[in-house]
């Protein structure tokens, strides 16, 4: 894990927040903060989202959350509505956001 992706986890977790909380099979959630929890994937590659998108998904009952590059904020709603997930979908910074409601 790089220093970008741990200086990212820091800032969304804040004082109150956990990082790298351990859910089923030796998976990590990146962040969690109260009912939320934020998975960040920065590489862009559609595996690795649909990965990040089943790690929330075994968190049940909070609001899920992921943070993706801004390029590839369509990328990450397409695959989140093929999964028929419930997602807020940020860029890396919080600016932009794009939500899917599960249907």
């Amino acid at each position: 894990m790089g220093k970008q992706h741990r200086r990212i986890q820091k800032k969304i977790a804040g004082k109150k927040g956990k990082v790298e909380i351990p859910i089923s099979r030796k998976r990590k959630i990146d962040v969690q903060k109260g009912r939320k929890v934020v998975e960040i994937e920065r590489s862009g590659d559609p595996k690795k989202i649909s990965q990040a998108l089943n790690r929330l998904k075994a968190k049940k009952g909070l609001k899920k959350e992921i943070r993706v590059p801004q390029k590839d904020l369509n990328k990450t709603k397409d695959i989140a509505k093929k999964k028929k997930m419930s997602v807020i979908i940020k860029n890396l910074s919080g600016t932009k956001i794009r939500s899917i409601k599960r249907k």
